[in-house]
């Protein structure tokens, strides 16, 4: 089973006029992963495609998707798959890739229909494609990490980047994520913007009680939106991106846009904050 969600964008001065729900509306998306569906959200930020594939042990396909105005979701796009789950495989272009829970499967434009098996929980990142690359598995083990924060600061953490420059070719998609040590919760902190590229993130290994409070909006007016465990957000290019946690988490941030540097960020000092 398919289901496919628009989003479309939202102006900062729009969403600062926004209630609680209208702001969970626009950019907050919950339920990705239901046992048995493939359920996707395609946003007009950079036609960024955020979704969850759940095959429970089954199998399931993925191919044409009427938002792209394609007859197979690829023709025209690149993909990114995190496993968040049990063991599992993506099937594309005559490979299978069998992934563990942390690994990162790439899938060039042209590869055509994509499918999810096993046990696996499958995050789905899409994006506009101009050129062919390769398909590729990349471990969790395999990907360039990045310690940064300290204990005081209550955000020590890796990163680790799956789908960046240094690591293999991709067409607009950065893709990695941010594991924390224990008794760090602040991510992205001091905030930045990248006025280029849009971002999505997707938190998770929440404890069923746990939230994270994703914070968003212009520097100067900012907002919040609660998050639970596997939920997704989406960041519009104009607005900050950072939070904070109850317990540990984990979370997966991808970006598409003008270019792949994941180090072109305009940095917003804390006295800029309300």
């Amino acid at each position: 089973m398919l289901t496919v969600e628009t989003r479309h964008a939202v102006d900062p001065a729009s969403a600062e006029r926004m209630g609680t729900q209208e702001l969970r509306g626009a950019f907050h998306a919950g339920g990705l992963f239901r046992d048995g569906e493939i359920r996707l959200v395609y946003t007009h930020y950079d036609r960024m495609m955020i979704g969850g594939a759940t095959p429970a042990g089954g199998a399931l396909t993925l191919d044409h998707v009427a938002q792209t105005g394609t007859p197979g979701v690829l023709d025209r796009r690149e993909m990114a798959v995190v496993n968040i789950g049990a063991a599992g495989a993506v099937a594309a272009c005559d490979e299978t890739f069998a992934m563990e829970k942390g690994d990162v499967v790439y899938i060039g434009m042209g590869a055509g229909p994509v499918t999810f098996s096993g046990e696996g929980r499958f995050y789905i990142l899409s994006a506009p494609a101009h050129r062919a690359i390769p398909a590729r598995l990349v471990r969790l083990s395999d990907a360039k990490q990045i310690r940064l924060g300290s204990p005081e600061a209550a955000n020590e953490r890796t990163i680790y980047q799956f789908i960046v420059p240094e690591a293999g070719p991709s067409c607009q998609l950065v893709v990695g994520y941010t594991k924390f040590e224990p008794g760090s919760v602040w991510n992205t902190m001091p905030a930045h913007l990248h006025d280029r590229r849009m971002e999505a993130y997707l938190y998770f290994d929440l404890a069923d009680d746990a939230r994270v409070f994703h914070m968003m909006g212009r520097p100067e007016e900012t907002r919040h939106i609660v998050m639970r465990n596997e939920e997704a957000v989406l960041s519009p290019a104009w607005s900050i991106h950072c939070g904070a946690g109850t317990g540990p988490y984990t979370f997966i941030w991808a970006m598409a846009g003008d270019n792949v540097d994941y180090r072109d960020v305009d940095m917003v000092a804390m006295e800029t904050l309300a």
